[in-house]
């Protein structure tokens, strides 16, 4: 698919020494103008655990950084960086991210504050919903509340780009 491969997602197919427990997953690079700042990796079978991995000692950052240069009046934040891709490359809503609900930085709210719109994409679980109220806290943003058990992804997937937009009141 175009997303990923603009996104420059791959699997690890043989590990550097020292990175054997990423073998087989999907990595997912951070990348920045400076270029790839962090690199997370994601399991591709729904029983593997841990389903998302880290490099050690790597701090947590926001991802798809590049999408607020190119981004007009308004941007949206969600949870995971499957789902920005998503709101980003195949729904056209420039979006930025950070791999979890509890990985979100008080510095981060001032790369947002000159945005006319902020747009939460919450997902449909008690996590997501604590992630959109503690936006909502720090910075004036719209929360699109997204039904229970789905995220952006799996939204999309059932119910399509213009189901996302409609919701976030972006279609038209």
């Amino acid at each position: 698919m175009e997303a990923a491969r603009l996104a420059r997602f791959g699997v690890v197919g043989e590990p550097e020494i020292g990175h054997e427990q990423f073998k087989g997953r999907l990595s997912i690079p951070y990348i920045t103008k400076s270029g790839i700042v962090d690199i997370r990796f994601r399991a591709l079978h729904p029983a593997i655990e841990p389903k998302y991995m880290g490099m050690t000692g790597a701090e947590t950052k926001m991802y798809n950084v590049l999408d607020i240069e190119k981004a007009g009046d308004f941007i949206g934040v969600c949870e995971g960086e499957l789902d920005t891709i998503t709101l980003s490359s195949c729904i056209g809503i420039p979006c930025i991210g950070v791999p979890g609900a509890n990985s979100w930085k008080k510095h981060y709210t001032r790369l947002l504050a000159d945005f006319e719109r902020v747009f939460v994409f919450a997902d449909g679980d008690q996590p997501g919903k604590e992630f959109a109220a503690s936006l909502a806290r720090e910075l004036p943003v719209t929360v699109v509340q997204l039904p229970d058990g789905e995220d952006v992804n799996s939204a999309y997937v059932k119910y399509g780009a213009d189901y996302i937009k409609e919701k976030a009141g972006l279609n038209g």
